[in-house]
């Protein structure tokens, strides 16, 4: 049998790190026997504990221990990081290590060094010069950068559950309870966001062409107006839609072709503006409200504005390098943008997925499960009962 001790800490019964390290451990055919457990007496007391983990095989137990790591386990006496070199530009080594999204360490030189902005399916690349490590995507990455390979020498800090039990958004969101009415959810969401306001945090706003179809881009704009929106996220078609109701009060196929000419022949959003031609709207508000603004283009869409991104790697790095710091994101009936968010989101971050489709609500909330609030809502109704509680 091989083996290795880990230790784990924090809230590990309320954030229920603790059963499932032990659940991923059996799932992976390994086992373990607890050494020591000691549980805080109150809410604000971390615990801690020890245990030993047993596999038959040294490959079963180092994809156990990468595996419980993303919750937060350290290996006693762990060794510095393993690196190895990009062979092309583009191409990561053989079994990197790949980002989680939660903060991350590296040990170094026999020195734990903290990795910045590690979001979700990047590598770890490390300067040698100056012991700095960085998280990079397949784009960033040259020839010949040192990258970490496997888990050694890598720790976790996975997000756990806050102790203020007055926290409205940790309290509807914790699986230890009893699910909450929808009443409550929104007006714990708009709690939040009052919140955010008040420690001028960033808030993301996810929003899709579906908010401007259901009538409701006007509880966006009043988000807007009322300082509760610092960057937009949405496709090339929303824009459409929203520029196309704004100018011509409807947003059918035609108009949306006559606003995408407009807005091209005015240069802009931006000049749009400021010569008067888009003068209401969500996109509107946003810009006279200092409002940042990632647009994607897609396939699906008739018509490009000069302001979306139509290359996908290019609006993907766009759009985590503006998420750095945000620590709410509204998602509202944007399926496919609101994954993407959230796989960029920093793990401290909430995300709030308000979406017809199930489906969409239950993969935004694989994120995580202690900072994501899902409800199954069509839009309209959503924005008008949170901007309710928020007015």
């Amino acid at each position: 049998m091989f083996s290795e001790t880990i230790e784990l800490r924090g809230h590990l019964i309320d954030s229920l790190i603790l059963p499932k390290v032990l659940d991923e451990v059996l799932a992976l055919g390994g086992s373990f026997a607890l050494q020591e457990v000691r549980i805080g007496r109150r809410r604000e007391e971390p615990s801690y504990s020890r245990i030993e983990v047993e596999a038959a095989d040294r490959p079963t137990l180092d994809r156990i221990l990468a595996r419980i790591k993303l919750h937060g386990a350290e290996v006693v006496d762990e060794g510095d990081a393993v690196l190895a070199r990009s062979p092309a530009d583009g191409v990561f080594p053989e079994g990197f290590y790949i980002c989680s999204g939660f903060p991350t360490t590296v040990r170094l030189r026999g020195e734990w060094s903290e990795v910045t902005a590690p979001p979700a399916g990047c590598a770890i690349v490390v300067d040698p010069t100056s012991g700095q490590s960085r998280a990079v995507s397949f784009s960033q990455v040259k020839r010949g950068d040192l990258i970490v390979s496997g888990h050694s020498g890598v720790r976790v800090l996975p997000t756990q559950r806050a102790t203020d039990t007055r926290h409205s958004l940790e309290f509807v969101a914790s699986p230890l309870r009893q699910e909450p009415s929808r009443e409550a959810v929104v007006q714990a969401i708009a709690e939040e966001l009052r919140e955010a306001k008040r420690r001028n945090g960033r808030t993301m706003l996810v929003a899709g062409e579906a908010v401007v179809a259901t009538g409701g881009s006007h509880h966006l704009v009043r988000l807007v107006e009322g300082g509760y929106v610092q960057l937009l996220f949405a496709g090339n078609g929303l824009a459409l839609y929203d520029a196309a109701q704004a100018m011509y009060g409807a947003a059918s196929p035609e108009e949306r072709l006559r606003a995408a000419n407009a807005l091209r022949a005015a240069g802009g959003l931006a000049k749009a503006v400021r010569a008067g031609r888009l003068s209401k709207g969500l996109l509107h508000a946003c810009l006279t409200h200092g409002v940042d603004l990632v647009l994607a283009g897609s396939l699906r869409d008739e018509a490009f504005i000069p302001d979306a991104i139509t290359d996908a790697q290019q609006a993907q790095e766009a759009l985590a390098q503006k998420t750095q710091g945000v620590s709410l994101a509204l998602m509202v009936a944007s399926g496919l943008y609101s994954q993407a968010a959230a796989r960029l989101l920093p793990a401290s971050a909430w995300a709030i997925c308000a979406d017809i489709n199930p489906a969409v609500v239950a993969r935004v909330g694989q994120r995580g499960p202690y900072r994501t609030v899902g409800l199954v809502t069509d839009a309209e109704p959503f924005l008008h009962m949170l901007l309710g509680y928020l007015e």
